[in-house]
């Protein structure tokens, strides 16, 4: 596998799109009729946050993240949340070494370039609490030390939103730690009947072989980064997020870490169109899933049954969109 620096005789837009789908159609294998899903999750991966997957059970949140983790080359844990979980079990533990006489650190799952997070919300508050610094900081402090987790680092977390009998909502400061929510959804009748011929037999998903390398995810994340966001696109985003701060419909609109995450995931989405800049159609197709678990209804929103996502696209229709935008 070539994990060679591409800056030295490639152009890097080109050489990130060419790595973007090679995990792309890789993770698509296991996870078939589902190309926005997967490529939203694969926006937040090489954007280096954090995803939230949501929904009901059975559509393939799970297999998602696997597939992910399973399509590069790197360190990977999964970690059951039950409401017996302790923090220890996932930060790690210090321990005494009768041979030694000392106290030893020993790691827990949540030492690992991707951590699955399966069914988060079936967790105490304090064990999801665990969470918050590693999510943040990638670090992890136990007895006053703290201990760097690998890089890159990745939580991808996922949550029923519908059986909610013994679970524990997720906090605004966890959920404002997601750099993206997104849902799978049901697979169409074509797709559906794919996944029903192809696994009949055993009823697994296919192995999957990794096709990127750790050091090529942690150039794609930098690459990200570098990505241009021209002052009219900052500008789009800004209005877009003091829009929500002024709709009414709203308890609580975007903040400016909220900005942040809707500019990183549009650089991300840019990049694996394989542009090296940002459009403003790149922010509207990531809006929703970066803004949307950062917004509060009001009550009387929640009453009448709306959401973020509707009050997001209200907002989209009527903040003008920059026409010069590359510049």
């Amino acid at each position: 596998m070539n994990t060679s620096n591409p800056e030295a005789g490639h152009d890097p837009a080109a050489y990130f799109a060419a790595r973007y789908e090679a995990v792309r159609a890789n993770v698509t294998r296991a996870l078939s009729g589902k190309p926005e899903a997967v490529r939203l999750a694969l926006t937040c991966f090489f954007a280096g946050g954090h995803l939230l997957v949501e929904d009901v059970p059975g559509v393939g949140k799970t297999t998602l993240a696997k597939a992910i983790a399973a399509s590069v080359d790197a360190s990977w844990h999964r970690i059951q949340f039950t409401p017996d979980l302790l923090p220890s079990d996932i930060t790690g533990t210090t321990v005494y070494d009768q041979r030694t006489g000392t106290f030893e650190f020993r790691p827990g799952p949540a030492f690992a370039h991707l951590v699955l997070a399966d069914e988060i919300n079936r967790a105490s508050p304090k064990t999801q609490s665990a969470l918050l610094e590693v999510m943040a900081e990638r670090q992890v402090t136990v007895d006053g030390r703290s201990y760097p987790v690998p890089t890159p680092f990745l939580v991808v977390a996922t949550q029923n939103p519908v059986d909610l009998a013994g679970t524990y909502r997720l906090p605004e400061a966890q959920l404002d730690r997601f750099l993206l929510r997104i849902s799978v959804g049901y697979p169409d009748v074509a797709a559906e009947r794919d996944i029903l011929v192809g696994r009949s037999r055993d009823g697994g998903v296919p192995e999957l072989s990794p096709v990127a390398s750790v050091e090529q995810v942690r150039w794609m994340i930098e690459y990200v980064s570098r990505v241009h966001v021209a002052d009219a696109v900052a500008e789009y985003v800004a209005r877009i997020a003091e829009a929500t701060r002024r709709d009414p419909r709203l308890r609580l609109g975007a903040s400016p870490r909220g900005s942040l995450a809707l500019v990183r995931a549009a650089q991300s989405w840019a990049a694996g169109q394989g542009r090296g800049y940002v459009v403003p159609d790149d922010v509207k197709a990531v809006a929703e899933p970066a803004l949307g678990h950062r917004l509060l209804l009001a009550s009387a929103t929640e009453i009448e049954g709306g959401s973020a996502d509707d009050v997001l696209r209200d907002v989209l229709g009527t903040v003008p969109v920059p026409l010069a935008a590359r510049v």
